[in-house]
């Protein structure tokens, strides 16, 4: 009785106070902390809440109040997958909501001026995992001591802390505030900071300054180094300081579980972070879970496990092509499959590598009618009909409709089965002559074979490609697969020996004007159709080729503008002549989008969205649904 009554006062201090200003003097106590606090070894919640906690309102997400309780068991294939910790946790300063809006999450609020002065408020009285406060030092040791040390950081700090080259004048104004200021916009900050795998621009000081060389004496660091058998004090604060791959559980946290596991370890198991900043609006500090448990074995098996009901929640080494299998398995383990969308830009897609080393293949894939005659001649509906039984959109390499900056000309460019077209295309661009069995040839005589480069880890790829190579002897293209391990196939497509690659499409086919339009620009070495161009910029020019002028060049400079713009509508602007000139060209041929990620969800859970979208980022995929406020009945 007395919970309830201080659940309904709780309740009502958040309703008069607007949910972000509540503060109660007398929490509801966490039942599996009861004997720590009790005991003096951890303090009563209201010591270990901020004075302003983030109150989550269930309610207004169509969501239940909780019970505290139970471990959540996921399957994941190897060690290293403890990041997805981080990634499904989603504690970040600022994080993206359902409708991928930011909101201050870690931050009490933040503040931004002409898109380049950001001023950042912390929560009053929040706290790591270790109970030690969570200040403005923790950002002052990381950018001094880490990001603008020479010795620790050789290129300077992350690029994302730069804005036009340089980097920002960082400000401590007080313990709960600072201050990060631009000579110029710097919009990709935020979102940064929000991503799946975040900017982290704060550490633990007060632990890891054991391992710097500035704060210890260098004796004792020195038989630390030896201890540990790494090359130096720098190695040895990486090691202990890895916030995204949490394998160290004597760092502190602030995500709503810690490490308890030492590494190598085949099972791992996360247990609450008594400090955690989130709480409900009934007066319930999150999560409601006590423990998330991670185990670790062979990718191949975990679809079988997790139709066996070895995993509470699972989607990760999950494919839609296990979706029968894990449906027919539904009633015999309690468990419910459902079907999330994807949010990339083509759940598969083709990418002529414009960078390839040899000549000829190099100069035929930079032409934009090679690569529009390719796209019509794929059959899109064959393809949704056969392999995703009608529930994915063919579709460009593009946004979604749940996108504001959709167009349906975006959806809809060289898209079409037009083999007549096609023909016309090819017969323009000098590929009018054939062999005795129609096979198209190239200038130097060499048949019009393309060996589309694969990693040779789904089934669905090669389904793919065999509908796509039926096609494309329509229009006299024969299409040939080669399939390696994924190292080898990247490292294939980086060096310009593979002429096409087939992978996922946009990453990110959800955003916003605020958000980066990087993928639609030669940015990146990991981008499979200008992989030398990528390198080029990604590493300041030290590597890789400079462009040559062209369509991808208008495209760096737009994007370039985009790094500089001042409002939202200038973001816009240059979002829709990136997607304009990006799917016009078509520097990925895209096949369908909107497909289906199958979801295992134990039945005794809660607060699991029945739709949901399934994405890397913006989303961290079950992140922005707030995993900490999943709870299990039956406890």
């Amino acid at each position: 009785m007395k919970h309830l009554l201080v659940a309904a006062a709780v309740a009502l201090i958040v309703a008069l106070s607007g949910g972000a200003e509540s503060r109660a003097s007398d929490w509801i106590e966490v039942p599996a902390l009861e004997a720590d606090v009790k005991s003096g070894k951890l303090p009563a919640i209201s010591d270990r809440i901020p004075a302003k906690p983030r109150v989550i309102d269930l309610a207004e997400l169509g969501r239940e109040p909780g019970q505290y309780g139970g471990r959540l068991r996921m399957l994941m294939g190897k060690q290293k997958d403890v990041k997805m910790m981080t990634v499904y946790g989603y504690a970040r300063l600022v994080a993206f909501n359902e409708k991928f809006e930011l909101v201050p999450d870690i931050l009490e609020r933040y503040d931004v001026e002409e898109g380049r002065i950001f001023t950042f408020h912390l929560r009053p009285g929040h706290k790591w995992s270790d109970g030690q406060p969570f200040t403005t030092e923790d950002f002052r040791y990381y950018w001094e001591d880490l990001a603008t040390n020479p010795k620790v950081a050789k290129s300077g700090p992350d690029r994302r802390l730069l804005a036009d080259g340089k980097p920002p004048v960082v400000d401590i104004i007080s313990e709960t505030e600072i201050r990060y200021t631009w000579d110029v916009p710097n919009p990709e900050f935020l979102s940064a900071l929000a991503g799946a795998s975040p900017l982290f621009i704060y550490r633990p000081a007060h632990y890891l300054k054991q391992f710097h060389a500035s704060y210890r004496d260098a004796a004792e660091l020195a038989e630390m180094v030896k201890t540990e058998k790494v090359r130096n004090w720098i190695s040895l604060h990486k090691r202990r300081g890895r916030q995204y791959r949490p394998e160290n559980p004597d760092l502190p946290t602030l995500h709503p579980w810690m490490n308890t596991t030492r590494p190598p370890s085949d099972f791992f198991v996360f247990k609450r972070n008594p400090f955690f900043h989130r709480v409900d609006a009934n007066g319930h500090q999150l999560p409601y879970m006590d423990e998330v448990s991670l185990s670790m074995g062979s990718t191949s098996l975990i679809p079988a496990k997790a139709g066996s009901g070895d995993a509470d929640l699972q989607a990760r080494y999950i494919r839609f092509d296990n979706f029968t299998f894990l449906k027919d398995a539904e009633q015999r383990n309690d468990f419910t499959v459902r079907l999330w969308q994807t949010a990339k830009g083509s759940q598969v897609a083709l990418f002529p590598n414009l960078n390839a080393v040899d000549e000829t293949w190099r100069t035929l894939m930079r032409k934009a009618k090679f690569r529009q005659a390719l796209s019509l001649a794929i059959n899109r509906e064959e393809i949704n009909e056969v392999i995703y039984f009608g529930l994915a959109r063919a579709s460009a390499d593009t946004v979604l409709p749940d996108s504001p900056l959709y167009e349906e000309a975006f959806e809809k460019a060289w898209t079409q089965f037009d083999v007549a077209r096609a023909n016309q295309l090819l017969d323009e661009i000098g590929l009018d002559k054939r062999d005795s069995d129609g096979v198209r040839l190239l200038p130097d005589g060499e048949l019009v074979e393309i060996v589309v480069s694969t990693a040779g880890e789904s089934t669905e790829e090669a389904d793919v490609l065999e509908l796509i190579g039926d096609s494309w002897g329509k229009i006299g293209v024969k299409l040939f697969t080669q399939a390696s391990q994924r190292e080898v196939f990247r490292n294939r497509v980086f060096s310009g020996s593979s002429h096409m690659s087939i992978w996922s499409g946009l990453a990110n086919a959800v955003p916003t004007a605020d958000m980066s339009p990087s993928e639609l620009a030669p940015t990146s070495q990991q981008q499979l159709q200008w992989p030398m161009w990528g390198q080029y910029y990604e590493s300041g020019g030290k590597s890789g080729k400079p462009l040559e002028g062209g369509v991808a060049a208008e495209l760096l400079d737009l994007f370039k503008k985009w790094q500089v713009s001042k409002t939202r509508d200038e973001r816009a602007e240059i979002w829709k002549k990136m997607l304009t000139l990006y799917t016009d060209q078509v520097f990925s041929i895209g096949i369908v989008n909107g497909t289906r990620q199958p979801v295992v969800i134990s039945n005794r859970l809660h607060n699991v969205p029945e739709e949901g979208v399934y994405n890397w980022d913006p989303g961290a995929y079950f992140g922005i649904y707030l995993m900490d406020t999943v709870w299990q009945s039956g406890n």
